[in-house]
């Protein structure tokens, strides 16, 4: 089966819409979220081939194929997280700051900043006292890396 479009988020349906349908999942990393063509299993062992046509990212809860008794839906592997905790505005300020000099993405969940665990962001909050914690957490949707210059 080829998929080339997304034709709804699970979160968008009614309980009763879901409850239905035999599910299965397509548990993909959170970096293969952004590619448009992948071949890809579901939990149940069918094969599918994703070739998306308009240009957004997938999603956690993206349903890939959906008829009267199924539906197929995306999901995520955990990733190694830094979990930042800023107290302040000045201390969100400063690790911003710092992330964006590495170029490093970063998402946010309540008042929580997200990212990938690295050993050196890890040491820099230390060395700033800013609160954090390494988890392995589900992100909603893949790290973006923007491109930029300095010219």
């Amino acid at each position: 089966m080829i998929i080339d479009k997304v034709v709804t988020n699970i979160n968008d349906l009614e309980q009763a819409e879901i409850e239905k349908r035999h599910k299965e999942k397509v548990i993909l990393e959170s970096a293969h979220l952004v590619k448009r063509i992948q071949r890809v299993e579901t939990d149940h062992g069918r094969e599918l081939g994703i070739r998306l046509k308009d240009p957004r990212d997938l999603k956690v809860g993206d349903v890939l194929y959906m008829d009267d008794e199924n539906m197929i839906i995306i999901d995520v592997l955990s990733d190694d997280l830094l979990v930042i905790s800023p107290r302040t505005m000045h201390e969100m300020g400063t690790i911003a700051h710092q992330l964006g000099n590495r170029h490093l993405p970063a998402q946010f969940d309540e008042a929580d900043m997200l990212v990938q665990y690295d050993y050196l962001v890890e040491e820099l909050l230390r060395e700033l006292g800013i609160p954090f914690k390494q988890e392995e957490r589900k992100v909603k949707q893949a790290f973006r890396h923007i491109g930029h210059s300095h010219g």
